[in-house]
């Protein structure tokens, strides 16, 4: 078993999250627990030749190994294999194809880690699959909207993460528009939480995403992100995904390697709006931005006490 970092161990006595009623939230990932009463950091392993930011990096299975545990070591509390490429544009694959890369890196993985897996994923076959091989979470960028995933994920009986996406990957930065961006991706997850329920998933087990730069513009994102605390209202768990996202070099003009000081800038705005998972590429980083918020959480609640 790994153990966690001094500076993680520190973020747990540190924050204390007040919208899922002030108690500890453990949420069971295939037999492994995944504590929601901190802020948690999601590593992304990308087993793709595309991915937007990583893509070719970890095909080798050997090499996706060697990744998932440094991020662990490093504190990551989930990693999440993906082998599709979301990004704009990107090709899509059949489902053999993702199945020939995830299955072996997650079976391997199983054995190795001691933190959850998550599969990246929107196809019903391939989240059956990887639950079969040691996966623990299912995050689907499409909301469970594809043909059987909703009913593949319920039969699998684990948790999942439900994204926001206007449009497809391929089409979906064409022209993204909305009257009211927070208000309307709330609808679409009041829609897809009934629907969840519905067919049999436990509401307990749903997480929900908005899915930054998946069909928003730079000015959508940004608006997400100064509202996301809105999000609260659904009394769900919150993910945030920004971690050297194409907005982020909008805002700075850098490229995609020179983008880890702006994602965890990004980052820490999030989890002081409130998301309780961050999903990133950057974890040991990311895990340092989030001991400093957390002693800073811990100073104002210390201060409001006082009063």
């Amino acid at each position: 078993m790994a153990t966690q970092p001094d500076s993680l161990v520190a973020i747990s006595s540190q924050w204390r999250r007040i919208t899922l009623n002030d108690q500890s939230f453990i949420l069971d990932c295939g037999g492994r627990p995944l504590d929601l009463s901190r802020p948690c950091v999601m590593g992304v392993l990308n087993v793709t030749p595309d991915s937007f930011s990583d893509g070719g990096q970890f095909e080798d299975l050997n090499t996706a190994i060697h990744q998932a545990l440094r991020m662990q070591a490093e504190g990551a509390d989930i990693i999440d294999v993906g082998g599709e490429s979301t990004r704009p544009g990107a090709r899509r694959v059949s489902q053999d194809e993702e199945l020939h890369r995830v299955i072996p890196v997650i079976e391997a993985l199983s054995g190795q880690l001691s933190i959850p897996i998550s599969i990246d994923t929107s196809k019903a076959g391939v989240m059956q699959a990887a639950a079969q091989a040691g996966a623990g979470m299912i995050n689907d960028i499409n909301g469970l909207r594809g043909q059987a995933s909703l009913a593949a994920a319920t039969a699998t009986g684990l948790p999942v993460c439900i994204m926001h996406m206007q449009g497809k990957p391929d089409t979906m930065q064409d022209k993204p528009e909305y009257d009211d961006v927070v208000q309307e991706v709330l609808v679409f997850f009041r829609q897809r939480l009934k629907a969840c329920a519905e067919a049999g998933i436990d509401p307990q087990k749903i997480i929900i995403d908005p899915g930054f730069g998946f069909g928003k513009t730079l000015d959508q994102n940004l608006e997400l992100l100064s509202r996301l605390d809105e999000f609260r209202q659904l009394g769900r768990p919150l993910m945030a995904g920004l971690s050297r996202k194409s907005m982020l070099g909008k805002i700075c003009g850098t490229a995609l390697e020179d983008r880890l000081h702006a994602s965890l800038a990004a980052a820490t705005i999030a989890c002081q709006n409130g998301a309780d998972i961050l999903r990133v590429h950057d974890v040991a980083p990311t895990i340092q931005a989030l001991a400093l918020c957390g002693a800073l959480q811990k100073k104002k609640a210390e201060l409001t006490d006082d009063r």
